[in-house]
């Protein structure tokens, strides 16, 4: 028996999405993000991180400032009791033409080969058309919170999520009222 899994997108949906974050210090947990998360970890999901992170590609902070705020945000969560299995992150631009840049599947392969789970299987959470499009693509159930770019992104992609929630301890209710 597998663990099943949540995948969440970074900025926007746990933190507050800040233009090419990439000091630790900036890193901000969004309201309620860590009660959802603790809830879905108490409901046996095992959750991990997928983000796009251009800026590196671009030339504006370098891999190290990607894992300085991953860790930030790690270690936040984890004050409030919450595990974060993986984080993955794409470094490359759109024209790059990578599979690992969301909505492209290879981060989401990339996460369940190394954490074991079954994407078909799995909740993919985001506040844009990239997270729903992946989850799409890759046979995960979607969440369109309205956190971040999300309420802005609703009318375009809020039709493609399966469901659409405030945010994510609204989307752990929901997740909570389907087992």
């Amino acid at each position: 028996m597998f663990k099943r899994y949540v995948l969440l997108d970074r900025d926007g949906t746990i933190i507050k999405d800040k233009h090419y974050l990439h000091d630790p210090e900036g890193v901000e947990l969004l309201p309620q993000a860590a009660e959802g998360l603790k809830r879905l970890q108490g409901m046996g999901f095992g959750l991990a991180v997928l983000t796009n992170q251009s800026g590196v590609a671009r030339g504006y902070y370098d891999e190290d400032a990607v894992h300085a705020c991953n860790q930030r945000m790690v270690d936040l969560l984890a004050e409030q009791g919450v595990t974060i299995d993986g984080v993955f992150y794409c470094p490359h631009q759109p024209q790059d033409k990578c599979n690992c840049r969301k909505p492209n599947p290879g981060l989401m392969l990339q996460a369940a080969a190394e954490l074991d789970f079954d994407p078909a299987h799995a909740f993919m959470i985001g506040d844009k058309a990239a997270d729903i499009s992946l989850g799409r693509n890759t046979g995960a159930a979607t969440i369109l919170v309205r956190t971040g770019k999300g309420a802005a992104q609703e009318a375009k992609c809020g039709p493609l999520a399966d469901h659409v929630c405030d945010d994510l301890f609204a989307a752990a209710l929901y997740i909570e009222s389907l087992l």
